[in-house]
């Protein structure tokens, strides 16, 4: 099946006329494939783009590479989450020593972009529901643009935390919209790869903040902070919308465009519009539920297992690890702890970009058993190592070989994170939500996630400096925890399509 032809046609006549109504531009949706069926073929616009793009052109056609694309072009979004989060660890003495800041009112300045994601949490569900997914993007990169304008021409203080908390306004949004758009747009054989780009941007842009700030000034690094979001904003009109959100508004006609396109305009997409169209049909006769029903297994399970693995996510203590590396790393005995950041950067990167090619394979279940498996067993190794140290001497034969153990189980933890509880319960989040209350349950679940990043982070240095090797032991424990979670409630959804993940919790 591919678009639907004129209301007088049949659907004998609307297959036996596509070619002739379909326009074939690279990503455009709804009217933009439509041609008047007096038209007889492509413009000649289409055709003399189509004849100098060759083979290229084709390829967009018949294989589901469009979603790849998509995927690349929202990715700018995530990458300037990880800029964000980033930018304060090279930044931090050169801000402080220029505008006059103290310690408190920098690190305040670093917590605000939590905060600031908080509020986006709050608004993202409704935000996209309304307007759409890429019309969500849209919004959210104009206060992060702004935002940096405004730390880049920053004087004081003030203009520092207003830069700061519209940058995670815009961080807030992303974090929810970019997974969801990409679990609805990509095909089901490819939707764990796909997702996984997404937290592998984050780790690019976080990278990338880490090599940038080594080697240019504080004001120039936030100028550059602007560019990820300047390409995402005429990206987004060169991407189709989410066919899934264009048949829940009622848009069928623009749903079966963006779904051809996304699918390569050679397959036949039949199956997939029934299933799509059963599912918004369902969910269309009961849009509004009441708070009683909640309990009920089709909402309360998929509400629990996606709150849940973001909440655990944060609670491994990730984000306290990683935000205080440097001061972990000199704990440990390393003297050059800026380069060793970036190197575990390197690492976060590969590690993601390895779980991108795994998800599809070996499934999301088996790579977050694994992950929070192997997190458990380093932080018990640092822990241990840790405890060892505080009670040798320094200068100690021992003591060089606990700091090397420290040091290699902080960098296998990074890797067991990113080889699954890093991205998975995002993409899973985005696949295991009733479409009817996805919104509402993906801004909570966001919301959390970040809260209790932020928790997390304001806590760390606090249980650092009570004990080392005591704070990697919770952590170790909420990681074993963690496991017992994966085992016992999240199910597989590698090769299932969003309707199947749905009614199967009924």
């Amino acid at each position: 099946m591919s678009f639907r032809g004129e209301e007088s046609g049949g659907e004998d006549g609307a297959r036996s006329s596509s070619a002739s109504d379909l326009r074939k531009p690279f990503l455009h949706t709804g009217s933009w494939y439509k041609m008047s069926a007096a038209g007889g073929g492509m413009g000649s616009r289409q055709s003399s783009l189509m004849d100098r793009l060759g083979s290229s052109a084709y390829s967009l056609r018949d294989t589901s590479v469009s979603a790849v694309l998509c995927t690349l072009i929202v990715a700018l979004g995530p990458i300037q989450f990880g800029f964000t989060c980033g930018f304060s660890s090279p930044t931090q003495d050169a801000i402080i020593s220029d505008l006059g800041l103290s310690l408190s009112e920098f690190s305040l300045f670093g917590s605000l972009s939590n905060v600031g994601a908080m509020v986006g949490a709050i608004a993202s569900g409704q935000i996209a529901e309304y307007i759409g997914r890429k019309g969500s993007l849209m919004i959210a990169a104009i206060p992060n643009i702004i935002g940096w304008l405004a730390i880049s021409f920053a004087k004081d203080s003030s203009f520092l935390f207003m830069g700061r908390l519209l940058e995670g306004f815009g961080v807030g949004v992303i974090s929810y919209v970019v997974p969801v758009y990409i679990a609805e747009i990509a095909p089901q054989t490819m939707r764990g790869a796909l997702g996984s780009v997404n937290q592998l941007s984050v780790t690019i842009g976080i990278l990338l903040a880490y090599l940038l700030g080594m080697f240019v000034p504080w004001r120039i690094l936030s100028v550059l902070g602007i560019l990820p979001c300047s390409v995402l904003i005429p990206g987004l009109f060169f991407i189709p919308e989410s066919p899934r959100w264009l048949a829940k508004m009622g848009k069928m006609e623009d749903f079966e465009s963006s779904l051809q396109v996304l699918r390569g305009f050679d397959t036949d997409i039949a199956a997939e519009v029934n299933e799509i169209k059963r599912s918004v049909a369902s969910s269309r006769r009961r849009t509004t539920i009441r708070f009683a029903e909640i309990k009920h297994k089709r909402y309360s399970v998929p509400l629990m297992i996606g709150i849940g693995l973001l909440v655990l996510q944060q609670l491994s203590g990730v984000n306290g690890i990683l935000f205080y590396a440097a001061s972990i790393f000199k704990a440990a005995g390393l003297t050059n702890s800026n380069l060793a950041t970036f190197g575990l950067g390197v690492v976060q990167v590969v590690a993601t970009g390895v779980t991108t090619w795994l998800t599809d394979k070996a499934g999301r279940r088996l790579l977050l058993i694994i992950s929070t498996t192997g997190m458990t067993i380093t932080l018990v190794v640092v822990s241990a190592s840790f405890f060892v140290k505080d009670n040798i001497t320094s200068g100690s034969h021992l003591y060089s070989v606990m700091s090397m153990l420290s040091l290699a189980g902080l960098v296998a933890f990074v890797v067991s994170f990113s080889l699954g509880l890093g991205a998975i319960p995002w993409i899973i989040m985005s696949e295991i939500l009733p479409v009817n209350i996805k919104s509402l349950a993906g801004s909570v679940a966001t919301l959390a996630n970040w809260l209790t990043a932020w928790l997390i982070t304001m806590t760390a240095s606090l249980m650092l400096s009570w004990s080392n090797g005591g704070t990697f032991a919770i952590y170790a424990a909420v990681c074993a925890g963690t496991l017992v979670f994966v085992c016992l409630w999240v199910p597989e959804t590698k090769g299932r399509t969003l309707e199947e993940i749905a009614f199967s919790f009924r």
